[in-house]
Protein backbone atom coordinates (compact mmCIF):
# COMPACT_ATOMS: atom_id res chain seq x y z
CA UNK A 1 0.00 0.00 0.00
CA UNK A 2 1.31 3.42 -1.06
CA UNK A 3 2.11 5.89 1.92
CA UNK A 4 0.38 9.63 1.51
CA UNK A 5 3.59 11.68 2.21
CA UNK A 6 5.75 9.41 -0.58
CA UNK A 7 6.51 11.58 -3.77
CA UNK A 8 5.18 10.51 -6.61
CA UNK A 9 7.30 9.77 -10.01
CA UNK A 10 7.31 12.70 -11.78
CA UNK A 11 7.95 11.94 -15.78
CA UNK A 12 8.63 15.58 -16.52
CA UNK A 13 12.27 15.42 -14.80
CA UNK A 14 13.09 11.83 -16.91
CA UNK A 15 16.30 12.55 -18.46
CA UNK A 16 16.32 12.02 -22.28
CA UNK A 17 18.11 8.56 -23.93
CA UNK A 18 21.84 9.00 -24.13
CA UNK A 19 21.51 8.80 -28.09
CA UNK A 20 19.13 12.00 -28.05
CA UNK A 21 21.54 13.72 -26.15
CA UNK A 22 24.82 12.77 -27.92
CA UNK A 23 23.20 14.03 -30.72
CA UNK A 24 21.76 17.35 -29.92
CA UNK A 25 25.72 17.52 -28.35
CA UNK A 26 26.81 17.16 -32.14
CA UNK A 27 24.39 19.52 -33.30
CA UNK A 28 25.37 22.33 -31.16
CA UNK A 29 29.05 21.51 -31.88
CA UNK A 30 28.74 21.57 -35.54
CA UNK A 31 26.95 24.72 -35.06
CA UNK A 32 29.41 26.64 -33.45
CA UNK A 33 31.65 25.31 -35.73
CA UNK A 34 30.51 26.71 -38.98
CA UNK A 35 29.63 29.60 -37.07
CA UNK A 36 33.59 29.66 -36.61
CA UNK A 37 34.09 28.70 -40.23
CA UNK A 38 32.37 31.66 -41.15
CA UNK A 39 34.13 33.98 -38.70
CA UNK A 40 37.30 32.25 -40.17
CA UNK A 41 36.11 33.30 -43.75
CA UNK A 42 34.63 36.81 -42.83
CA UNK A 43 38.03 37.90 -41.61
CA UNK A 44 40.03 36.18 -44.58
CA UNK A 45 37.64 38.73 -46.76
CA UNK A 46 37.85 41.27 -44.60
CA UNK A 47 41.54 41.36 -44.71
CA UNK A 48 42.07 41.18 -48.04
CA UNK A 49 39.43 44.39 -48.79
CA UNK A 50 41.09 46.27 -46.77
CA UNK A 51 39.01 46.48 -44.06
CA UNK A 52 41.52 46.49 -41.57
CA UNK A 53 38.81 47.41 -38.34
CA UNK A 54 36.49 44.81 -38.79
CA UNK A 55 39.09 41.34 -39.67
CA UNK A 56 39.99 41.43 -35.74
CA UNK A 57 36.41 41.12 -34.67
CA UNK A 58 36.01 38.02 -36.99
CA UNK A 59 39.36 36.60 -35.81
CA UNK A 60 38.53 36.84 -32.05
CA UNK A 61 35.43 34.59 -32.71
CA UNK A 62 37.53 32.34 -35.17
CA UNK A 63 40.02 31.73 -32.00
CA UNK A 64 37.54 32.03 -29.16
CA UNK A 65 34.69 29.63 -30.26
CA UNK A 66 36.32 25.87 -30.61
CA UNK A 67 36.57 26.51 -26.92
CA UNK A 68 32.70 27.45 -26.65
CA UNK A 69 31.80 24.53 -28.68
CA UNK A 70 34.12 22.10 -26.88
CA UNK A 71 32.28 23.30 -23.49
CA UNK A 72 28.56 23.36 -25.40
CA UNK A 73 29.83 19.58 -26.76
CA UNK A 74 30.72 18.49 -22.99
CA UNK A 75 27.39 20.14 -21.59
CA UNK A 76 25.56 16.67 -20.61
CA UNK A 77 21.67 17.20 -20.24
CA UNK A 78 21.21 17.79 -16.53
CA UNK A 79 17.38 16.98 -16.40
CA UNK A 80 16.93 14.20 -14.33
CA UNK A 81 17.32 12.83 -10.76
CA UNK A 82 18.63 15.19 -8.52
CA UNK A 83 20.88 14.11 -5.82
CA UNK A 84 18.35 14.21 -2.93
CA UNK A 85 15.95 12.13 -5.27
CA UNK A 86 18.84 9.39 -5.89
CA UNK A 87 18.83 8.80 -1.94
CA UNK A 88 16.86 5.86 -0.44
CA UNK A 89 14.15 8.05 1.17
CA UNK A 90 12.61 4.46 2.48
CA UNK A 91 14.65 4.49 5.97
CA UNK A 92 14.03 8.22 6.16
CA UNK A 93 9.74 7.56 6.29
CA UNK A 94 10.32 4.04 8.08
CA UNK A 95 11.93 6.41 11.21
CA UNK A 96 9.09 8.72 10.92
CA UNK A 97 6.74 6.31 10.92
Amino acid sequence: MARAHEQPIRITTAAESREVDIAKRQKRYLIAMAIRTACFLGAVFTGVQGWNWVWPFFMVGAIFLPYVGVVMANAANTKGQTEMDLLDTHYHHNELD
